[in-house]
């Protein structure tokens, strides 16, 4: 391939040049922000009179962003545009397919971020450093069938997104409905909903020096999980007597975190750091139940409230604080236990 540079009008700014509606202007953000391959707009234009002082690439142009913090980023170019000086055109593709080229640079970020030329500034890869990347180049008929694969990869994946997107829109709307009673379940339209304060509802267990028992962590996204499936170094201490024992069944939340909704209901049994609060629920409230009011907005919002310190960084909810929260669930167990049951399946 033939590897060039795009051009930038000057000076930069200039009226006469930027910000038209003649010619498309792709920058380094255009094609950073790109959820696909495809660039098939730019946020801004050239005008006539700048569309003569760029670069103008032609639809189906391979792309790769060439300064600043987000270099090696590829893309394509799906319209004719004008490329600024950020990025690096792949030019007479001869023997390699672009799709693959494109997926093959996609491995290649992090190699292309160690190999910025010398200077001072903003990092930059200048056209002689791209043009001298190894490139693994099976035949022609193998690279279009890999393309092709990695198309139909990435055409699943994104519509996977978008559902899971709607998914958790719809659980948001429900957890709004079913966690306020604004909404109620017809086996249960006449029974009561308490207010309790959450000292009523849970005890903190407390139970530490439990040596025998494996180190879990609470996490915000995968629950309780074993401490070796955090993919990060291991900052536990070495001395875990004070490390505190939790149940299946009890609820952890991170004491410092709490008020960002980092709490979880256990299925294991082990011990955590002293950083956690582990509480036990009561007859009075279902753990499933109290596993998705912990992550409600408006309870997440109380935790901030209650939550002491100066500022975001210190601020900390001991159990004394927790337990003054005063909150209104449903009176019976079964109502919790159903409404915990549509919130698991969603």
């Amino acid at each position: 391939a033939k590897v060039v540079r795009g051009s930038s009008p000057r000076p930069a700014g200039d009226p006469r040049f930027f910000d038209g509606d003649y010619l498309p202007w792709i920058t380094v953000a255009d094609v950073t922000r790109l959820k696909t391959r495809d660039l098939r707009s730019t946020a801004s234009k050239l005008t006539e009179e700048g569309s003569k002082r760029t670069r103008i690439l032609e639809p189906g142009t391979l792309l790769l962003t060439n300064s600043g913090a987000t270099l090696g980023v590829p893309g394509v170019t799906m319209i004719q545009a004008g490329a600024n000086d950020g990025i690096a055109a792949f030019l007479d593709l001869d023997g390699v397919d672009r799709n693959y080229l494109y997926c093959f640079l996609q491995t290649r970020t992090r190699h292309l971020r160690e190999r910025v030329a010398p200077g001072v500034g903003q990092p930059n890869l200048n056209t002689d450093l791209i043009s001298e990347i190894p490139l693994v180049l099976p035949p022609l008929h193998e690279q279009r069938a890999i393309a092709s694969l990695m198309d139909e990869w990435d055409n699943q994946s994104s519509r996977l997104s978008a559902q899971m997107g709607n998914c958790r829109i719809r659980l948001r709307g429900l957890m709004q409905q079913l966690l306020t009673g604004r909404r109620r379940l017809p086996a249960f339209a006449g029974e009561a909903w308490d207010e309790d304060h959450l000292g009523d509802l849970f005890a903190e267990r407390a139970e530490t020096g439990r040596l025998d028992l494996p180190l879990l962590s609470i996490t915000a996204d995968r629950g309780v999980i074993p401490r070796h499936e955090i993919d990060r170094k291991d900052t536990s201490n070495a001395d875990k007597s004070k490390y505190k024992r939790i149940a299946p069944g009890d609820i952890g939340y991170n004491t410092m975190r709490m008020w960002q909704g980092v709490s979880a209901l256990s299925s294991l049994e082990g011990i955590v750091s002293p950083a956690y609060t582990i509480c036990i629920p009561g007859p009075k409230i279902d753990g499933r139940f109290a596993r998705w009011f912990f992550k409600f907005p408006p309870v997440v919002n109380l935790f901030y409230r209650y939550s002491q310190g100066l500022v975001d960084d210190t601020l900390n909810l001991k159990y004394p604080h927790f337990a003054e929260i005063k909150v209104r669930v449903p009176t019976s167990l079964d109502e919790q236990r159903a409404i915990a049951d549509i919130l698991d399946t969603a």
